[in-house]
């Protein structure tokens, strides 16, 4: 059997079956138990895929009801005070991610540069840790009765502490001393499970820059952690970026395997040396988990061969380069794809045999292939030269319109323009807004789906979305907003709305990726050059301002959103194809000018999820990153007041790229993170303005007049009230409506007191 070696593998389900369980048992219709039942039914049927494909290293404890860092803060026993008196399991783990009545939810962010979330842990000095080893032992045992023998999946001790927050310390890794004994207790009792156990420890933390202090603990983590016992193999493993300083320390521990991502850590071949003068095991990531095009299984094989070249090859095991977790599962329900592009892609079970194969070609030679594995290698072959050929791909218009731009910026500086827009919206002190979506009911999904069947004419389908237009500014105007949205029910997601309606993107029906939570995306596949054939969302927005005297936003996804939250092609550099998108973003932000709307918000998300994770590539991507955001806005008129929502980022680090953004307002997320976020804009004279989340829509609880009021004053001891917009911190699609009401008029209630 040819080694290789999965990093992890999605849980959500190919068809969302555990997102649909567990949005059941939160709303009471169903027990735990009918979750319980899902994930187990699920994760055979993972495993399976994974034996089909002749996988000899396949992971437990990769599977989550929610996230793997919540997990390892179970494990471990970090839990934060609020919750320490919940006896509960199932109640004190949600509780944790969603919050409860009583207490706010754990803070939630990105991994690394991804779209996924995870939840933040809390460390404080009065935490005394317990171990927790109930989830990993049944799925081990769990595992081994359907007839494998996995590797055991946790997070690397110095990325929990590094991805965590001190409540109370001066510095987070002061807690190191504590946790470290837990994680050595954990070792201890998982070496009771078998004879052999191998444990790979995500440590992505270390592809990023880092500290002397920081590789000593990576030191000193895995020297102790190897000694725990003879019967444990540790390997490591880091991804998406070169991890060469990191390596340089692993080699010196005795662990037993090292893995890196050669996808998008090309530089990760310069440690091969270090890795040979080592008797350390290799696992070589060359099959990409991050992207949905099909690999090049002879380049692999290539890129495999001039690695052996340095290490002896019985060291080497082919491993996809990252979990398949940013992926989705299957293309087996993928039905209406063009036959041509299908034959481009490979989600999750499809990476399988492509590891599979590559992986069998590298060990043996393609006479020794199997049958099966030569059609795939013929076929990867021919979608390979097809892609490479296709006339889907390329549009010269769109490279003539990128050839003659001739400016970036915006007619009027900030300054000027702010006085204008003041004149023409005349807003109130604090004025109030939301993020953009409304909820997404049940109905409103349907009404969408049955147009998309064609099961109801066009008609049928404009009038149910107008009605939806007519509640939601009813809402808005009954809640006292002062600049309202339209609430965005035809849209199914931010970024495949406008992709749908774009030249060079295609649509998969069940491409499903995990967010956090339950919360899936199906992000768009940009396969080709971007246009705008017709406009996008003038019709919806010019209707909605129709029905009011106050401002309603036109709502747009920003070229780098977009990018980001796509499988981008890998064929052509990145801001090229982001520029190409911008192009249409202008042309419809125009449009709305045209047609008298006065503030147009272009999100831009995943703006810093898209920053490089090393900070001598971060120059580059923030050139092309603010050129394709003022390309999409600098149509905008002076009295066009431009917006840009971004989520979830530390701006420390990126506050005068947000200032050259140019947006004349920018709304953030505060509220699970405190007003440590504003400070920055305080420290540097921040002068545009700002829209700080006062609560926090990812909890379903509704916040008090008092908590808001409480939040807003917090606001106003760091920037001036003429500063300040006032809205929730992101968009309210996934929340219910007696949620979202009674929030708003909280919100807008506690405003009034201010004013």
């Amino acid at each position: 059997m040819a080694k290789n070696w999965v990093i992890g593998f999605p849980r959500i389900g190919e068809q969302r079956e555990l997102k649909k369980a567990l949005e059941s048992y939160w709303a009471g219709d169903i027990g735990f138990e009918e979750v319980k039942k899902c994930s187990k039914t699920l994760r055979k049927r993972h495993w399976q895929y994974q034996k089909d494909n002749d996988i000899e290293y396949i992971s437990c404890n990769d599977f989550s009801l929610y996230d793997n860092m919540l997990d390892m803060s179970i494990v471990i026993g970090a839990i934060p005070k609020r919750f320490r008196d919940i006896e509960n399991e199932e109640e004190l783990y949600f509780s944790m991610a969603r919050g409860n009545k009583n207490s706010t939810a754990m803070s939630m962010t990105k991994w690394l540069n991804t779209n996924y979330h995870y939840i933040v842990p809390e460390l404080s000095k009065d935490d005394e840790y317990s171990l927790n080893i109930k989830k990993i032992k049944e799925e081990y045992f769990e595992a081994k009765e359907f007839g494998i023998k996995p590797k055991i999946n946790l997070i690397g001790i110095v990325s929990y502490i590094a991805f965590s927050k001190a409540v109370d310390f001066a510095d987070r890794f002061e807690a190191f001393g504590k946790i470290i004994q837990v994680y050595e207790k954990l070792l201890k009792e998982i070496s009771k499970f078998d004879d052999e156990i191998i444990v790979q420890f995500d440590e992505p933390y270390f592809v990023k820059d880092i500290s002397a202090k920081e590789l000593s603990l990576l030191k000193i983590a895995y020297d102790r952690l190897s000694a725990v016992a003879q019967n444990i193999k540790i390997a490591v493993v880091t991804y998406f970026e070169h991890s060469k300083e990191a390596t340089k320390v692993l080699a010196s521990t005795d662990i037993w395997a090292i893995g890196l991502d050669f996808v998008y850590g090309s530089d990760n071949i310069d440690s091969l040396d270090v890795i040979s003068q080592s008797d350390k095991v290799l696992i070589a990531g060359v099959i990409d988990g991050r992207n949905i095009w099909v690999s090049d299984i002879e380049k692999k094989v290539s890129l495999l061969k001039a690695i052996s070249k340095k290490l002896n090859k019985e060291n080497i095991i082919v491993s996809t380069s990252c979990s398949l977790l940013h992926v989705p599962i299957t293309l087996k329900y993928e039905k209406k794809l063009a036959c041509d592009i299908k034959d481009w892609i490979a989600f999750g079970v499809e990476k399988l045999a492509e590891l599979r194969v590559t992986s069998n070609l590298f060990f043996g030679s393609s006479s020794e292939l199997s049958a099966e594995d030569r059609e795939l290698l013929s076929a990867n072959k021919r979608a390979i030269h097809f892609r490479a050929t296709s006339n889907k791909i390329h549009n010269f218009e769109v490279f003539e319109r990128l050839k003659n731009i001739d400016s970036f910026n915006r007619d009027l500086p900030f300054e000027k323009r702010i006085k204008i827009q003041k004149d023409i919206l005349s807003l109130p002190i604090l004025p109030t807004t939301t993020i953009g979506s409304f909820p997404q009911t049940a109905e409103l999904r349907k009404l969408r789906r049955d147009y998309k069947n064609k099961e109801i004419s066009k008609d049928v389908y404009e009038r149910g979305i107008k009605s939806y237009i007519d509640e939601c500014i009813a809402c808005q105007e009954e809640c006292g907003l002062d600049v309202l949205v339209h609430g965005e029910p035809e849209r199914n997601d931010m970024v495949e709305y406008f992709g749908e309606m774009l030249e060079g993107f295609a649509f998969s029906q069940n491409g499903w990726v995990q967010s956090y939570g339950s919360r899936c995306v199906k992000p768009p596949l940009l396969y080709g050059d971007v246009s705008r054939p017709n406009a996008m969302t003038v019709e919806w927005i010019t209707y909605a301002q129709s029905k009011t005297e106050k401002p309603v936003k036109g709502m747009l996804t920003g070229p780098v959103t977009i990018l980001n939250w796509s499988f981008v092609r890998d064929d052509q550099p990145k801001d090229v194809t982001a520029k190409q998108i911008a192009l249409s973003i202008a042309d419809e932000i125009d449009d709305l000018q045209k047609e008298g709307i006065k503030i147009v918000q272009v999100d831009e998300a995943a703006f810093k999820e898209g920053y490089p994770l090393r900070k001598e590539k971060i120059g580059a991507y923030e050139k092309w990153a603010i050129e394709s955001f003022k390309l999409a806005t600098a149509v905008a008129e002076p009295k066009t007041q431009i917006h840009t929502h971004m989520c979830y980022s530390d701006f420390n680090d990126i506050i005068d790229t947000i200032e050259a953004m140019d947006a004349d307002v920018i709304t953030i997320e505060t509220s699970r993170s405190g007003n440590r976020l504003l400070k920055v804009f305080k420290r540097v004279g921040y002068k545009k303005e700002i829209g700080p989340g006062v609560y926090d829509i990812h909890s379903p609880r509704v916040p008090t007049v008092e908590e808001i009021k409480e939040q807003i004053g917090k606001l106003l001891e760091v920037l001036p009230k003429e500063q300040l917009w006032i809205n929730p911190d992101c968009g309210l699609k996934t929340r219910k409506w007696e949620e979202v009401k009674p929030s708003l008029k909280n919100m807008v209630q506690a405003v009034k007191s201010f004013r």
